[in-house]
């Protein structure tokens, strides 16, 4: 049996898609075939279309880890799942065994991978994933809100509520708020009772995220926009900054951080190597601390709360698998506010 794919079969900015016939995937032993209906974009993406991840990956390749979709069919020893369930897929999979995992950290799991990098993702008719990898999809949440929130939403739910405690008048500033993660964050640390900052490089882009509930929105390309920051709260600095672009940034987000602030970081778009001035980071002490993935929890407590209304999905365009090479262009080109999703058709 034979489906479609779109894959990636040359690196580059940008690299070379085809979509064309592949055979289908066969469930092996805990092993799940799903049916994708729509699936996420993301930076991840891109990372992996210009070779830009520290891992080997080997072309072709079918991208896409923010899959929602059906089970197709079964593997053996699968008894939690059956043909016909809505299902979601967590990006990030991992063991289940190790020590992590044990624990419920499976965002560290000794032995993961990454759906769409390591191994073939939802930009594809059908997508084998192991069973543990499998989260009900509420009946209330369609398969593109599922597709545009499973990765960057759940990302998000990890950094404000795993990584850091967020508290009702907490003072939050997300950088890049139009972006997936900061669109997520944005409504996540409002609906957590937070006030929110946020930048934007653009009118559209900061009308979107006030629209979102950010009570102040700088522009980053501003050079005094961390002074901007500070006046909006009253010259006393934010409690939280989720950060994840890296590089200069990251750096220049201290100079907006409150004394025992925090700055949880979960990408490095911009650079993956900083230089931190220690002194005021020490005397004011502020804390630095990493966030990867997500937790099966959290991906729950994002689509229940995407179900109840708290979190909404927020989808720039739908585009059909066969033209999957304009949206990573779309993307690259920074032209999208919230997410692009890949469905089989428009």
């Amino acid at each position: 049996m034979m489906m479609k794919a779109l894959q990636l079969v040359a690196h580059g900015s940008p690299g070379r898609f085809e979509w064309h016939d592949v055979p289908s995937p066969v469930p092996g032993p805990g092993d799940v075939v799903v049916a994708v209906k729509a699936c996420g974009l993301n930076h991840l993406d891109l990372w992996l279309e210009e070779a830009g991840l520290p891992v080997k990956v080997a072309l072709p390749r079918t991208p896409g880890g923010e899959v929602a979709g059906v089970v197709e069919s079964v593997g053996a020893g699968v008894t939690e799942w059956k043909a016909g369930d809505r299902i979601a897929v967590q990006s990030n999979l991992y063991c289940g065994e190790c020590e992590f995992c044990r624990r419920g950290e499976e965002s560290i799991c000794l032995n993961s991978s990454l759906l769409g990098v390591q191994c073939d993702g939802g930009f594809a008719e059908l997508c084998l994933v192991p069973g543990r990898a499998l989260v009900r999809l509420p009946a209330s949440v369609d398969f593109e809100t599922s597709a545009a929130l499973t990765l960057a939403g759940s990302t998000a739910m990890h950094m404000l509520t795993d990584r850091v405690t967020t508290t009702a008048g907490d003072w939050v500033l997300v950088v890049g708020g139009a972006s997936g993660v900061g669109s997520a964050a944005i409504q996540i640390a409002r609906g957590l009772g937070a006030r929110v900052i946020t930048t934007a490089s653009s009118p559209s882009k900061r009308a979107f995220c006030q629209a979102l509930g950010a009570e102040v929105v700088v522009d980053p390309q501003n050079p005094d926009w961390p002074a901007e920051v500070r006046r909006a709260t009253a010259k006393r600095g934010v409690d939280i900054v989720v950060e994840h672009v890296g590089g200069r940034l990251l750096e220049t987000v201290f100079q907006c951080l409150a004394r025992g602030g925090r700055v949880v970081t979960c990408g490095a778009t911009a650079g993956r190597e900083v230089t931190l001035n220690l002194w005021p980071m020490f005397v004011k002490q502020q804390s630095i601390i990493g966030s990867y993935g997500r937790t099966r929890k959290d991906l729950v407590t994002t689509l229940e709360w995407a179900a109840s209304k708290r979190l909404h999905a927020t989808i720039d365009a739908l585009v059909p698998f066969d033209r999957g090479a304009e949206a990573f262009a779309r993307l690259r080109e920074r032209k999208v506010n919230g997410k692009l999703v890949l469905v089989p058709k428009v």
